[in-house]
């Protein structure tokens, strides 16, 4: 008896079990193993019912990958390996410029608490490094500039009109309590994107 099946009234059953019942009455097999085999017909039929070959999807040409090149380059070699960094990377049509600061050749600060001069230090280095790549502060697309003295660099900021008379990257300009070392007032790094 099947539970909360009342005693005495059959449940009627569908046309399809009537059928199974019938036939599990003639050829005794444990519902399981039914339940098994009827799954393994149906998927025989459903298999070997499609007798249309697929057709050949057309080739679609793929566009060929090209492997992008990457250059590093460095404006101060034994600086930038003594500290750990490679001034800029070109991959592709971007380049990444890491932040310059006021420094000479060997790595010593220039213009020390001059504000003005550091960022004019900071824009000549960029400068160098764009023209290595052919580009101009007109490539740039990115410029964050980082300063432990916003209000002076503030009073200053006009100077950039000069460096970008046409038009201005997009960027950030954050007050920082400090750079890599304490006589550093200013730095700017740069992104930029440069067409074929």
């Amino acid at each position: 008896m099947r539970p909360f099946q009342k005693a005495g009234k059959p449940t009627p059953q569908p046309s399809w079990q009537n059928n199974t019942h019938h036939l599990m009455k003639k050829h005794p097999v444990p519902r399981s193993k039914a339940n098994l085999l009827t799954t393994c017909a149906l998927m025989a039929y459903l298999l070997t019912g499609c007798k249309e070959t697929p057709k050949e999807m057309p080739m679609v040409a793929q566009p060929e990958l090209q492997q992008e090149t990457v250059e590093y380059f460095n404006l101060r070699p034994e600086t930038e390996k003594a500290y750990g960094y490679t001034h800029a990377v070109k991959i592709g049509n971007d380049i990444k410029i890491s932040g310059a600061v006021s420094m000479d050749d060997a790595g010593a600060p220039l213009a020390v608490g001059d504000l003005e001069k550091q960022m004019k230090n900071c824009y000549s280095d960029l400068d160098k490094i764009l023209k290595h790549f052919g580009c101009t502060f007109e490539d740039v697309v990115v410029e964050n500039i980082f300063t432990t003295d916003m209000p002076k660099f503030l009073e200053l900021s006009g100077y950039r009109n000069e460096i970008y008379p046409n038009k201005f990257p997009a960027g950030s300009w954050l007050g920082v309590k400090e750079l890599a070392l304490p006589e550093f007032m200013i730095e700017i790094e740069l992104e930029v994107y440069k067409a074929k």
